[in-house]
Formats: C-alpha cells, structure tokens, sequence
C-alpha cells in the first residue's frame, strides 16, 4: 500500500524522541511503520467497542503481515473507562495472554483510549513501548502526542498517570471520516486553543476552514504541540502549562456535568470563553479578539452558553481538584492576545465564579 502526502513531524525529546506520522491511508502501514522501532513480536492493541467494530481488524491485520502477534482488546467507549477497573482488567488479561516485559502497546482510539492504554503501558511491567493511533480530531491534534497517561478518579480528571512518551503516533486523518459531527467538532477546541496561545495565522485560518484543509491543520497543531512539549515536557517551567487555556474551568464544567454528559472539546470550550472573558479583564486581551474567539467556537458548533442544571459550587468544587491547583494557588492561563498566552496568578476564585455564573447568560 501506497499513503501520498504523508507528513512527519518529530518530538524532540533527547532518547525519547519520536516521530508523529500524518496522512490518510496510514493505518494499513503500521506494521511497516513500527518494524524499524525493534518492538517484541506479542502487542496489545487496546481500542474500545465503537473504534474496534471499524478499524481493529485492520490494524491486527496490518500487524500480522508485518510479523507481529496481536491481540485485540476491547473496552467501553466513553470516559467512563478512564478508570483503575478497567485498568487493572486490562492488565490481568495481558499477563494471561503471555505478555511479558518485551511486549508492547497500541493504542487505537481517541484521547479516553490513548490515556488509558498509555497508562497501561506505563505501569505493566513496569513500563513497556506503546504506539498511538490517534482516530479522532481531538486525539490526532493534541492529546497523543506528549506522553500524557492517565486514569479518572471520582474526585477529578486525569488525577493519576503517569509521563510516558509513544515510541510512535500515527495519524490516520482518513479514520476522521466516520466521526460523526458532533465528535469531529469537539476536536476544534483544541485547535482553536493552539491558535489563541501560539498561531495568530492559524487562528486567521480556521474562520474559513474547510475540510480539504483538515491534514494541514493537523500538521501545524501537531508541530504547535511538539514544540511545546520539546520545550518543557514534564511542565517543569510553565511552557507546557499554556496548553491548558480554557482548562482549569473546563475540566470542573466536565467533571461536575458528570462525565459523558459533555464531551472533552465542548467543555473545554466553555472553559475558553470564560478564559477569554478574564483574558480581557486581567490581561489586556481587546474586547473585539475576545468576542472573536467566541465566534470561531460557535462557527464550529461548540457550546459557549453553560447547559441548565450544572451548579456552580459543583463546578468550583470539582476545579479546586485539578492539577493546575498548586498548594491551593490557581494557575491560570490568560492570553493578552490571540497568538500569546502565559501563566498568572492573578486570578481568584471569585473570578472564577462570576466568570461561571457569566456563562450561563
């Protein structure tokens, strides 16, 4: 199989470096493509029950002809999976399998799959290799690249993991064909979010996207990704914490809705308006650049008005569980223009709830 038009962009991480592949047609290339990384014959390919039925016997399929022996494992769909059980199942069905030190990962899904199977991979055996495979606009642009795992606890999102970084991720962007409409959108706010904090161009862009341009777009997000990741990868010198603009009340809207009830994208979009809006109050970020990031939101069909029945309490309780909490500070992502962002400490936790209570107007 030919792929045209394929793009690589690199992670540069020292010996964990990587390459982020790019292209449609890709998938029927993995086991070619992993052949050079020296990985043991045995993997796992962790994918859930929606992305299995469509491409996991393509992928085991791709595998086996390359010499690998795959097996295929399968796991709810939803962020419900997200957890220690399934974790843990995971686990106990690969040691019953005979997976042993040598064997690897990949992970076939969108962002919930690639958190869990990395996390898997992370702890098995103490660490082994894992692959990503990205199937989701979310997932391809933001979430597989950069070594994040993690798991869910009742208490917040993704509050256990681990740094684990893919020896490769291979973005089929002909898999974002059969998302439907609602899961291809939610990815834009991740792509909107690179724009505001490092790509004015890119943000000029997607006012008049088009979907012939979506390998493009997935290329520039993924170099905007990598650079940051390269450049602070374990978010030691506040780099890496950009990425997190519109998520620390993002991340309380989607934990108090009760997960599934949003999806990642569309609660982080509402995180970015209210981001946007203290943007404007704390950072100097014009009222007319505010109200654009606002609009390219809904030009995607992402929510910008906070659904009825999310109390705000519950949202604050659940935010001062994030991560982005240190020692009970709030670090907040704020962009004095669309292109730049930083870190501040400026912001209180009455902001935040006058910025919540603002969203539901």
């Amino acid at each position: 199989m030919v792929c045209k038009n394929v793009h690589s962009v690199p992670v540069l991480l020292a010996d964990r470096s990587y390459e982020v592949r790019i292209g449609r047609g890709l998938l029927g290339l993995l086991g070619e493509l992993a052949k050079p990384l020296r990985l043991g014959r045995k993997c796992a390919v962790i994918t859930d029950s929606i992305v299995g039925g469509l491409y996991g016997g393509q992928t085991a399929t791709s595998l086996r002809d390359a010499g690998f022996d795959p097996l295929l494992l399968t796991v709810a769909s939803g962020e419900k999976s997200k957890s220690f059980v399934v974790a843990e199942d995971l686990c106990q069905r690969m040691a019953v399998a005979g997976l042993d030190r040598k064997a690897w990962v990949v992970a076939l899904g969108g962002g919930v799959v690639g958190d869990l199977a990395g996390f898997v991979a992370a702890i098995y055996f103490r660490g082994i290799p894992f692959v990503q495979i990205p199937t989701t606009v979310l997932a391809q642009v933001d979430s597989s690249v950069g070594g994040k795992t993690g798991i869910n606890l009742a208490a917040g999102k993704n509050l256990v993991g681990a740094f684990h970084q893919p020896r490769l991720v291979v973005a089929d962007t002909a898999t974002l064909d059969t998302l439907p409409d609602r899961e291809f959108n939610e990815g834009f706010a991740e792509i909107i979010k690179h724009a505001v904090i490092r790509d004015a161009d890119l943000f000029e862009r997607l006012k008049s996207f088009d979907r012939r341009d979506l390998d493009a777009v997935v290329r520039r997000n993924v170099e905007i990704k990598a650079a940051v990741v390269a450049a602070d990868e374990r978010e030691e010198t506040g780099i890496r914490a950009l990425l997190n603009f519109g998520h620390t009340i993002g991340h309380g809207i989607e934990n108090a809705a009760g997960y599934g009830v949003l999806l990642h994208g569309e609660a982080i979009s509402l995180g970015m308006v209210a981001a946007s809006r203290l943007s404007a109050k704390k950072a100097g970020l014009s009222e007319r650049e505010a109200s654009e990031i606002v609009e390219l939101l809904q030009k995607f069909s992402l929510p910008t008005r906070l659904p009825d029945g999310i109390a705000t309490a519950d949202i604050v309780g659940a935010l001062q569980k994030d991560k982005k909490f240190e020692e009970g500070a709030i670090r907040f992502v704020l962009a004095p223009r669309i292109g730049e962002a930083f870190v501040s400490t400026d912001v209180t936790p009455a902001d935040i709830e006058q910025e919540i209570e603002a969203l539901r107007k």
